[in-house]
Order: structure tokens, then C-alpha cells, then sequence
């Protein structure tokens, strides 16, 4: 069964380097990637419903527009239970100290360890609805 990740960043070549690196995973059918350049459009995203079933949504910090930590703030206002992985650079302290405050559920640093986010997505509780008793 196939879930989804929602990539937020306004860097264009984010989307190619994490189709590049999940390409096996997608090609399994373990994960559908979807993309959003700015925290706008993934908000539009996540009112319009992803499908398959969302369970992380990846968000660089530093972006132009709404950055990170105000997506953060909306989501987790809207979507509560929707764990939001923070994409940080080194030394980055105060702004990560933000987003944990913020609900972030979990970091990860600049350049981007896939291997290291790929063990925190296995982790991830699945959100598919309970069945009847």
C-alpha cells in the first residue's frame, strides 16, 4: 500500500534530487512524492486532499512567502496530526528551537542524509483510519 509525502521547498531542484533518491521506494509503490515550491501551494495541497493517504509533510525552513515555521503553524492548526519533518541548516538553533515549540516532529539537517530521513519515515506511525471493532 502506498502512502505520501508532501515536499515543501522553493529550491526547484529539490524535487528532482528526491525523485533521484526514492526512485526505488516509488517504484515499489512504498511512497508517492508530491511537491509544493512555496508554504501557499501546500496548503492548497492539503485542502485539496493527497492521495494516497498523507503521513509526513517535509518542509525546508527558510523559504520566500511563508516560510516554514508559519506553514508549520497552519498545519499543525488545521491538520494536528500530521507529523512535520523540518528541513534545517547547520546552525540553524533558534528557528529549529521555533519549530519544535511549533509541533515539528523531527529535524533534519542540510545537506539532506536520505538514508538517516528514510529511517525517520519508517518510523512514522501509519495514519490509516482504525478498523470497526
Amino acid at each position: 500500500m502506498s502512502v505520501s509525502i508532501l515536499v515543501v521547498d522553493d529550491e526547484p531542484d529539490v524535487a528532482d534530487l528526491f525523485r533521484q533518491r526514492f526512485r526505488r521506494e516509488v517504484r515499489e509503490g512504498k511512497y508517492v512524492i508530491h511537491f509544493a515550491g512555496s508554504g501557499e501551494e501546500a496548503l492548497g495541497k492539503l485542502e485539496g486532499g493527497v492521495q494516497p493517504e498523507l503521513i509526513v509533510l517535509l518542509s525546508d525552513i527558510n523559504m520566500p512567502g511563508m516560510d516554514g515555521l508559519g506553514l508549520l503553524r497552519e498545519v499543525k492548526q488545521r491538520h494536528s496530526d500530521l507529523p512535520v519533518i523540518m528541513v534545517t541548516a547547520y546552525g540553524d538553533d533558534e528557528r529549529r528551537r521555533t519549530a519544535s515549540e511549533c509541533g515539528a516532529s523531527d529535524f533534519v539537517t542540510k545537506p539532506v542524509d536520505f538514508e538517516l530521513l528514510k529511517r525517520h519515515l519508517e518510523q512514522l506511525p501509519s495514519r490509516s483510519p482504525r478498523e470497526p471493532a
